[in-house]
């Protein structure tokens, strides 16, 4: 039975992983942290032993009952440190991650256009219904999985990607597919097959970065589907967070630069008094860089899993789609993969005092994100889903955004 959904309103479906959470709002956050800090810094330990060792007499009973104590200290800390994961939810957890995998295979399959064609007797109706299909069965899997799951980094997406399918509801509807109560979707194939191979091909577009299939796939690859290589190796990945922070970095004091009134100064004459010519050449060699850092960040920043990173990655590339056309008047393209290309003649054509209003604007916005992605991938470089073997805990893991 379909679920009656507002589109014109974003859903959020991080009710359904209420249960994953501590606490209510941000006080969860805040005793997860306090209990980190008492952890790391051994006022915890202090605290529990003079609890539990206060008021002993002298001598080997006295002797005994610190011993013990001691014994129960090491083991709550311990379970601070490591908390226990009941089987139900280490299942989940391993079919969250093989879920998003199979999942991200299956988005990948309806953004690639030769699903729409004909081949060695298959027809491309045959092959798109059955891409559709195996899409709604991995996408259940997943978010089933979701529910019992203790992977908020993942979960995290899973409900943003939950969302995107709410806010396309009414074109999924045209294609046969319907959102139940739980979040789940269901197929009806003769709608599927009814509404035709191009409505689907449109749906999931991979030339259009701001299509249903492509939000999904990003918000997948985000959650780890696409790959674990860059979280397997500490080093490597420690390496990849300060490369992304750099890159970060760089993007926004380029950003911050596109935007300011001093790049636009009019240049003067010999004898200083101001001309109504512009600095074109510094003009455009600071939206070259910006260009170039833009694209080194997603190389480096793109598979993270630090969630906070990612939200705020997210937001540039959607800002970026969203001013595409104007980006193009300036001899600046994006491509289907959201990488952008610089035309220097086209954008020394351009109008200079335009090119200033719209950076104004554009480069402030990217610079905040690219800011916050400098502050995920470095000051939170290591941070990690709950606590980790040496008493750290992931701040960033434990909410769900929506955009």
């Amino acid at each position: 039975m379909g679920i009656k959904i507002n589109v014109g309103m974003k859903q959020d479906y991080s009710y359904l992983f209420q249960g994953l959470s501590s606490g209510s709002g941000g006080m969860g956050n805040l005793n997860f942290l306090s209990d980190y800090a008492s952890i790391k810094n051994g006022s915890y330990g202090k605290l529990m032993k003079a609890y539990y060792g206060g008021g002993q007499n002298s001598g080997t009973a006295s002797a005994g009952k610190k011993s013990n104590s001691s014994d129960v200290v090491d083991r709550i800390l311990e379970e601070k440190k490591n908390p226990k994961i009941s089987k139900e939810a280490q299942e989940a957890n391993t079919k969250l991650t093989t879920g998003l995998s199979s999942l991200n295979t299956s988005v990948s399959a309806l953004r690639n256009e030769k699903t729409y064609t004909d081949t060695n007797g298959v027809s491309a109706a045959d092959k798109t219904a059955a891409a559709v299909k195996n899409y709604v069965s991995n996408y259940n899997d997943v978010v089933n999985a979701a529910k019992g799951s203790t992977l908020k980094n993942k979960t995290a997406y899973v409900a943003n990607m939950m969302s995107a399918t709410a806010a396309n509801a009414d074109k999924l509807s045209e294609i046969g597919v319907t959102i139940n109560s739980n979040g789940t979707l269901s197929l009806n194939e003769e709608k599927l097959k009814a509404a035709g191979v191009s409505k689907v091909q449109e749906l999931f577009s991979a030339k259009d970065i701001t299509s249903y299939g492509s939000t999904i796939a990003s918000r997948v690859q985000f959650a780890g589907g696409a790959s674990a290589s860059a979280s397997t190796d500490a080093a490597g990945s420690t390496q990849t967070n300060n490369t992304a922070g750099s890159n970060a970095s760089t993007l926004k004091a380029d950003a911050r630069k596109l935007a300011s009134e001093e790049l636009y100064a009019k240049i003067k004459d010999k004898d200083g008094n101001e001309t109504d010519q512009y600095d074109i050449a510094n003009i455009f060699a600071t939206a070259k860089s910006f260009v170039s850092n833009y694209n080194k960040l997603f190389d480096t920043a793109g598979s993270s899993s630090n969630s906070g990173a990612v939200a705020n990655l997210s937001y540039i590339r959607e800002k970026t789609a969203r001013s595409a056309d104007t980006l193009k008047q300036f001899g600046i393209s994006v491509d289907y993969k959201g990488r952008m290309k610089i035309d220097e003649d086209t954008f020394k054509k351009a109008d200079m005092s335009k090119v200033q209003r719209f950076f104004k604007e554009y480069g402030s916005s990217v610079a905040t994100n690219a800011s916050l992605v400098d502050f995920y991938m470095t000051t939170q470089a290591n941070s990690a889903s709950g606590y980790t073997a040496d008493g750290g805990y992931n701040v960033q893991g434990n909410f769900l955004y929506t955009l």
